[in-house]
């Protein structure tokens, strides 16, 4: 325990004769020495750290044991021990990289050696008992306020890192959404190595595949989730990128290999607020992820138009919706992905198709119109349903290869394939 310091400032141990303090001041530059030395002997990484650092360090230290003489001093004159003002200047001086390259456990630990070098080198400079426990009580307060003054110059640090980031995060963000465009002459290949670099620097391997998923922001407490989606992203060994846009939540949400997101996908919905989200689909990289954004974007206000959509749901399941909103992305992927491979397998595929969507997805109405047997129309709808992954039975397949068909149409100028 600390010795007790008298309401009228004056303590007993608190006074060292100026001789001492001559003592104190000749004795400094060894004194900063012995520290260094000792860090390097506890430490093995303080020795392998660079010839920069290592001057970083020294400064501090020798810093701070010229404080800690002037502080000694001040009491001296006062007559009290009052709390040490210069152990921030300490850090103060020290090179703006220390902190970023050096951690808070390690600086911590770099105190309490120059500490324990104080407590076994100061004490015998004493002439008598008193200065000798004043000492004690100097250097336990000093070696106090030096771990506050580092752990007040790292939360500064961390706080200046944090803000960093979030532009940064936002930046890249905005840079997905938007994708490579051509401005002052920038190029897309500057777009994807700018991308990259920021992503990189906030920790994202952009060679991860990822996906984009849009919808409202939360409107209460919408931090506290964020912070809860980052928790559980890191958890499952996920990146997450967020960025707010207005009325907008965009969340970069990454897929290492082997992993499976259904889950963590789930955990993101929650930091949305009401009204659909949507999830583009999953692009190879950071530079590609652009496209999931679009298709995500393109899927949030087409959302409504299925109000029994799942939530999350898929950009891809929203094919239909998204090229009645007019999206061309939307109606030549359901052209190209649905119709064309129907039509290139021959067979009439196509045509029974058609006919079985026109009666109304009737089978043996269809059959009639063709002038075939209904088992034909069974299986060239089962071949329909390999080709596509959509079964022409189910409703909402129906739908989507009705809409698709639709679209051919339109590409063809209107005509139907079967010629009807």
């Amino acid at each position: 325990m600390l010795p007790r310091v008298t309401d009228d400032g004056a303590s007993t141990s608190s006074r060292v004769s100026p001789a001492t303090l001559r003592k104190l001041e000749l004795a400094a530059g060894d004194l900063a020495g012995a520290c260094l030395t000792a860090m390097a002997r506890c430490h093995p990484w303080f020795a392998r750290l660079s010839a920069d650092l290592r001057a970083g360090v020294q400064l501090v230290t020798q810093t701070g044991v010229a404080n800690f003489v002037a502080w000694m001093g001040k009491q001296g004159v006062a007559g009290s021990l009052g709390a040490p003002r210069l152990t921030a200047e300490a850090f103060r001086i020290a090179p703006r990289d220390l902190a970023r390259r050096l951690t808070l456990s390690q600086t911590v630990d770099l105190v309490r050696i120059a500490t324990e070098v104080f407590e076994e080198q100061l004490p015998p400079l004493a002439a008598d008992e008193a200065e000798r426990r004043a000492l004690v009580e100097g250097v336990l307060r000093f070696g106090r306020e030096i771990a506050f003054a580092a752990a007040t110059v790292y939360a500064g640090e961390a706080e200046s890192r944090g803000a960093w980031d979030a532009r940064v995060e936002a930046l890249v963000v905005d840079a997905v959404v938007r994708g490579p465009r051509v401005v002052s002459g920038s190029t897309a290949r500057s777009w994807s190595d700018g991308l990259v670099s920021r992503a990189s620097a906030l920790g994202w391997d952009p060679t991860e595949p990822l996906r984009v998923v849009v919808g409202s922001p939360a409107p209460e407490a919408h931090e506290a989730l964020l912070s809860e989606v980052r928790r559980e992203a890191d958890r499952s060994g996920q990146s997450v990128l967020v960025g707010v846009q207005g009325n907008r939540l965009v969340v970069l949400l990454s897929e290492p290999p082997g992993l499976d997101t259904g889950g963590d996908i789930g955990t993101v919905v929650e930091a949305f607020g009401e009204g659909p989200v949507v999830v583009g689909p999953r692009a190879a990289d950071l530079p590609g992820a652009h496209a999931s954004a679009r298709d995500a974007f393109a899927g949030l206000p087409a959302a409504p138009a299925r109000p029994g959509a799942p939530r999350p749901v898929a950009a891809d399941d929203l094919l239909p919706e998204r090229a009645l909103a007019g999206d061309q992305v939307a109606h030549r992927r359901l052209v190209t992905g649905v119709v064309e491979p129907v039509a290139a397998a021959g067979g009439e595929l196509l045509a029974t198709l058609e006919a079985f969507l026109e009666s109304g997805s009737a089978l043996e109405a269809c059959a009639r119109t063709l002038y075939v047997h209904p088992n034909t129309v069974r299986y060239r709808l089962r071949r329909v349903s390999e080709l596509t992954g959509l079964r022409p039975t189910d409703p909402r397949d129906a739908f989507v290869l009705r809409i698709a068909v639709l679209a051919a149409r339109l590409d063809a100028g209107g005509e139907p394939s079967n010629g009807s």
